[in-house]
């Protein structure tokens, strides 16, 4: 005798999918061309036909917890073909971002970064806690002495070792709760779906598993299948890597200065400078050129608020950056001050959205690809 499943739809569910950019949910009427289509879609239980069908259904509990949603890349080639315009390349968008505001902790700050009203909040926050911490500290020095144009001499390289650190622990607590709540839930989804007979999810083994799925993410071999919206894939890829080059700067200047005690500037000639430099155009070209692109996508792919938040944010820490480097060599202070301060602030608001905005994908998609290296799903 089949089974019986008591439907419950959230319409509540269904208003905030359509608020997120999911609009035309409605539109589908289930003939899978979506499915069929989508190059990287699995061969078993493929997606977005199920998530249409569960999302024009409002059935919530379903969806938060669905992992499929993380391996969709947004590539639009659903959308396209689909012959009721029902977009399920923007409805699978939406339900991602609704699912990481459901596993954000605190929720409120998930709430703020999705609110465009709450923007001058976020970048109100790193700007009282630089001043009154360095004015407390006696770190901000807002007269720094005559001579080369030096960073440390107006922003002391101490407070921003104080600030950044921090701030990196929270987010980092609150990522690894949000994502060990997020795998829990997969992994008890897939045992009672008979999609995994390991009971007790393997920590160590899903850490090998995500070691073989890490050169995929690098090269991207799962954009770069998307056809439709090829012309994503190398901004896409630009600043990706951009992001990795100047973590690793970053991570070189730190024990530079903390543990060697090498004051900078450092000469133009230095690696880790051309390095830095080199990454510094790449994701301002890498992100303008993202912008270009969403800004020349009419009817295929929906841009919301959440969509320009983060461009937003990429583009700015690249363009201050950039500017400060600019009028640092070409001798002025005051801008050089001014646009170190800026950029301060588009790096701080940057890496408090990355667990509460569309950012996040970085972290929800790569546990999703090494869960289903880990459990054999192909």
């Amino acid at each position: 005798m089949t089974d019986t499943y008591l439907v419950e739809p959230d319409v509540e569910f269904i208003k905030d999918v359509k608020a997120l950019g999911g609009g035309d949910v409605k539109k589908c009427f289930q003939c899978a061309t979506c499915a069929v289509v989508c190059p990287i879609s699995p061969d078993t239980k493929p997606f977005p036909r199920k998530e249409m069908i569960a999302a024009s259904w409002g059935l919530k509990d379903r969806l938060v917890k669905d992992s499929d949603i993380w391996l969709c890349h947004q590539c639009g080639d659903c959308s396209d073909k689909c012959p009721r315009g029902a977009k399920p390349g923007d409805v699978l968008s939406a339900l991602r971002s609704y699912a990481v505001a459901a596993y954000a902790k605190p929720k409120f700050l998930a709430d703020w970064v999705n609110d465009p009203k709450k923007l001058p909040i976020l970048f109100a926050i790193p700007v009282v806690i630089f001043l009154v911490i360095g004015l407390l500290t006696g770190q901000l020095n807002f007269s720094p002495e005559p001579g080369a144009i030096v960073q440390a001499k107006f922003f002391s390289v101490i407070l921003v070792q104080i600030i950044f650190p921090l701030l990196a622990l929270l987010l980092t607590v609150s990522l690894v709760l949000s994502l060990k709540d997020y795998l829990n839930d997969i992994h008890a989804d897939a045992v009672l779906y008979g999609r995994t007979k390991k009971k007790e999810l393997d920590y160590k083994e899903l850490g090998q598993a995500l070691v073989r799925v890490l050169p995929i993410i690098l090269k991207q071999d799962k954009f770069s299948e998307c056809s439709e919206n090829s012309d994503r894939d190398t901004p896409h890829l630009m600043v990706l890597y951009s992001f990795i080059g100047l973590a690793i700067v970053t991570g070189i200047f730190f024990v530079v200065l903390d543990v060697f005690r090498i004051p900078g500037p450092y000469s133009q000639l230095n690696p880790v400078k051309w390095l830095a430099n080199v990454s510094g155009v790449t994701l301002l070209i890498g992100s303008g050129l993202m912008i270009k692109n969403r800004l020349s996508k009419k009817d295929d792919q929906v841009s919301m608020y959440k969509d320009w938040y983060l461009l937003g944010l990429v583009f700015g820490v690249g363009l201050t950056g950039m500017l400060t480097e600019m009028t640092r060599l070409a001798g002025t202070a005051c801008p050089t001050y001014f646009f170190y301060f800026l950029h301060l602030m588009f790096v701080f608001v940057l890496f408090m959205s990355l667990p509460y905005s569309k950012l996040a994908h970085i972290a929800y998609r790569t546990v999703v690809m090494a869960y289903n290296e880990y459990s054999g799903r192909k």
